[in-house]
């Protein structure tokens, strides 16, 4: 499943945004759950990744959908583009006590599968420790 094939099936439209400094380090994004989590990023763009999901692995998303909740209970936090305090991966976050942020915006344009970050959902900051070179 595709973004635009997630976007039709749920009638809903994403905002793509332009990234002009690809060397972005520091993300911000509204706090869906408190917590605080370092591990190596898994972007998820549908369901037919989910299997690819490691125990421990940070989930990146442009938006979490039920399909992710076998991802979502081995992810050590989750990251996504989209959605703000009441969307599925903050309510799934808070039900699970993992950490979230959400609304990031540019998330998957500037992580990459095996990036290593932290997420600090007590300030609402992911910050990109060491980028995997191989996937840029």
């Amino acid at each position: 499943t595709s973004k635009s094939q997630v976007a039709k099936k749920l009638g809903i439209h994403f905002v793509e945004e332009k990234v002009k400094n690809k060397k972005v380090k520091q993300l911000k994004g509204s706090i869906a759950c408190k917590g605080f989590a370092k591990g190596y990023v898994r972007i998820l763009m549908g369901h037919r990744q989910i299997h690819l999901m490691q125990k421990g692995e940070i989930l990146v998303s442009p938006m979490t959908i039920p399909d992710f909740l076998p991802a979502m209970k081995k992810a050590a936090a989750f990251v996504t583009e989209q959605g703000g305090i009441t969307c599925h991966a903050a309510i799934v976050a808070r039900e699970m006590c993992k950490p979230c942020i959400v609304g990031t915006r540019v998330a998957t344009k500037v992580i990459r599968d095996s990036d290593y970050i932290e997420v600090d959902a007590n300030i609402g900051f992911v910050r990109i420790i060491r980028t995997n070179i191989l996937t840029k």
